[in-house]
């Protein structure tokens, strides 16, 4: 089964001809070059895709896109307030190497124990979220100075030194 990487948002429309302004956590200026489609999330892990006809960069976390067959106002506000996913290969061409969404994917490692892969990163203006999934339970691990021990991009790999007791909240 192909795997998708949430990037960010659509936060509304510019323009009268369809356009959408898409917030993105990408960790560059970026607009999008090569990309040719992006999925929505039209329900919970039910993804639509949409092809992309022009991008124009707005700032370091937006971007202006023209999706094909979306050519008012109208249409394009139904797709406000949705969530972007890509493909992981394009994922990978697009986020930046040093964007903490670029270790989605990389195992996590408390020491010498392996936790889990980190399936999303959550960033919020103090502190950095990586949720994993452990013994099928949503796990929520806080990335900063003082937990991160090294991160390999060749292995994939971050290896973190947990507070005492913080995987016992999630696992009793």
């Amino acid at each position: 089964m192909e795997q998708y990487f949430s990037i960010g948002q659509i936060l509304g429309t510019f323009g009268l001809n369809g356009e959408v302004v898409l917030k993105h956590n990408l960790g560059k200026k970026t607009s999008l070059k090569g990309l040719e489609v992006l999925f929505i999330e039209e329900s919970k892990d039910k993804f639509l895709p949409y092809f992309i006809t022009g991008t124009k960069i707005k700032n370091e976390e937006e971007v202006y896109i023209a999706i094909d067959g979306i050519t008012t106002k109208e249409q394009a506000k139904k797709l406000s307030p949705k969530k972007v996913w890509l493909r992981e290969a394009d994922f990978h061409k697009q986020a930046g190497k040093a964007a903490p969404i670029s270790l989605i994917g990389y195992m996590m490692i408390d020491g010498t124990k392996e936790l889990a892969v980190i399936q999303e990163v959550i960033e919020q203006p103090l502190q950095i979220l990586c949720r994993l999934e452990i013994e099928g339970k949503e796990v929520l691990i806080p990335l900063h100075e003082e937990t991160i021990r090294s991160v390999n991009h060749k292995k994939k790999q971050v290896v973190v030194e947990l507070p005492d007791g913080l995987l016992e909240v999630y696992l009793g």
